[in-house]
């Protein structure tokens, strides 16, 4: 029998909700790298641009697309078109069974790294530690290696966590845990923030993150990763937030939701970088080195880079519990919204118990894992988050922009949001979805796979293990979604019937 769709228990816990599921380990490290890498503060200026014309255009489709259409990504893309459909389980399924594989794998690490601080276990040489003693690294991706039993154990305590949250439905699991991670959260960011500023050597490091080097915006690249970050970090096409307005009750202010999200999201994203900028002005100060030589690679910001920073400062120990704590509760806050994504599809298409749907998905998940906790894993895991994240998530971007801007009809979608938003959708919107969002997605696709060509990614792998895990990876999540698409709805359930507003 079908089960009643659920419902957030007001507007504020789908607000909390949506936001815990945008803010996760990227906002942290993933972003702060960035503006690092690319001039300081002259990478705020694309990736503003990136929210505005992008983000949050395409969060207002999103939110509208479930709360219209009353479904799950693959359901709601049914009710668009009959086409439609293994878009939305293409999304879910590559998310879940990819991204959420390897992201639960770093959740893992940084709750092992919450405990290793409070000794300051990594010892004198952190990025020796990291690689060699913890990830045990292999010498490439087709050496898979052991598992690593820590990263193991890790990964038992982030699968149990999101079974539990996730078991107890959308009010009293994936609600409730939003509304206690959220709120500390920011307690823990903010203190971090204030502590880094009275560390020696801090000020400078805030001055390299306000101050703008604009040659840098000549580099494709940075325009590349700055609409790739706004994707990830939005969580734009993983099928969440067409699953969470699907929950809303039916006066639901669209806009002025997906500004506060997109606003919130980016402004967290602002206000962590001065943690992480004032702990480089520190590490640089302390070594008697330039801030552009502290830290050689993104993964090396939170692993190496900050250990490193806390072994010298006072009270180090403390502060790294802090740090890593705040990254494991903002990758928690995101793992349980990915694992909604896929379990509402699973419900609605298949009318399995929510229960049955999440316990079984929990064993999956952690058994698939698995592979990224081996001494291999760290290849596994750039390679996949790679292809996902630079083709599959532009990918389903740009599909969606077409589905709705050219295969259905833009203004009954648009209509909708004006009805019951604060904030009206006009021309330029539609330009925007119908035009310049896949014509730009489009041209990073292109541009990604020309650089993809002319030098396999980062030139550090063959072009077996790049075809073989992340073409593949891709691949088989396509062939899936396509099955999962020609199995027949249940009797009704494709019936769209607009709530009166």
């Amino acid at each position: 029998m079908a089960e009643q769709r659920e419902r957030w228990s007001n507007h504020i816990g789908f607000l909390i909700a949506a936001v815990g599921s945008a803010i996760g380990l990227g906002n942290i490290w993933r972003f702060s790298y960035m503006a690092y890498e690319y001039g300081g503060g002259a990478f705020l200026i694309p990736y503003v641009i990136a929210l505005v014309t992008a983000g949050i255009p395409l969060l207002i489709l999103e939110f509208a697309i479930g709360h219209e259409r009353i479904g799950s990504a693959p359901l709601a893309y049914a009710k668009l078109s009959r086409h439609g459909e293994w878009l939305g389980w293409w999304a879910v399924i590559f998310v879940m069974f990819g991204i959420e594989l390897y992201y639960s794998t770093v959740i893992s690490w940084c709750a092992n790294y919450f405990v290793i601080s409070m000794s300051l276990g990594w010892g004198d040489d952190p990025n020796n530690y990291f690689f060699n003693e913890f990830l045990a690294i292999s010498d490439g991706p087709s050496n898979i290696g052991s598992v690593r039993m820590p990263i193991l154990a890790g990964l038992v305590v982030v699968w149990a966590l999101n079974w539990a949250i996730l078991y107890r439905g959308v009010q009293r699991g994936v609600e409730l845990a939003n509304r206690i991670f959220m709120p500390l959260l920011f307690v823990l960011t903010a203190v971090l923030v204030a502590w880094s500023l009275t560390l020696e050597g801090a000020m400078s490091g805030i001055k390299a993150y306000l101050t703008p080097d604009f040659s840098k915006l000549k580099d494709s690249k940075v325009w590349i990763d700055a609409y790739s970050q706004i994707f990830f970090t939005l969580s734009l096409g993983f099928g969440i937030m067409i699953a969470y307005a699907s929950y809303l009750p039916r006066k639901s202010n669209i806009t002025r939701s997906a500004l506060l999200i997109g606003f919130i999201n980016s402004g967290y994203s602002l206000f962590a970088g001065f943690a992480v900028f004032a702990v480089l002005g520190f590490m640089a100060t302390s070594q008697g080195q330039p801030i552009s030589e502290v830290v050689s690679q993104s993964i090396g910001l939170a692993f190496v880079a900050y250990p490193k920073a806390v072994s010298l400062m006072p009270g180090g120990a403390v502060f790294g519990a802090i740090f890593f704590l705040c990254l494991f509760v903002a990758g928690m806050s995101s793992s349980i919204s990915i694992l909604e994504a896929f379990a509402s599809a699973v419900v609605d298409k298949f009318e399995i118990s929510r229960k049955r749907t999440v316990t079984v998905l929990s064993i999956v998940g952690f058994l698939g894992s698995i592979i990224f906790a081996t001494k291999g894993g760290l290849y596994w895991l750039d390679i996949v988050d790679h292809f996902l994240t630079h083709y599959g998530l532009v990918a389903v971007g740009v599909l969606e922009c077409v589905l709705v801007g050219w295969l259905f009809s833009l203004d009954t979608i648009k209509e909708h949001v004006n009805r019951i938003s604060t904030f009206q959708l006009g021309v330029g919107w539609d330009v925007l979805i119908r035009f310049f969002v896949p014509i730009a997605l489009g041209l990073i696709l292109l541009l990604d796979l020309i650089g993809e060509f002319k030098k396999p990614y980062y030139g550090g792998y063959s072009w077996a293990p790049l075809i073989a895990i992340g073409v593949g990876w891709i691949l088989i999540t396509i062939a899936a979604a396509v099955l999962f698409a020609k199995k027949r709805w249940p009797e009704g359930k494709l019936e769209h019937v607009p709530e009166e507003e």
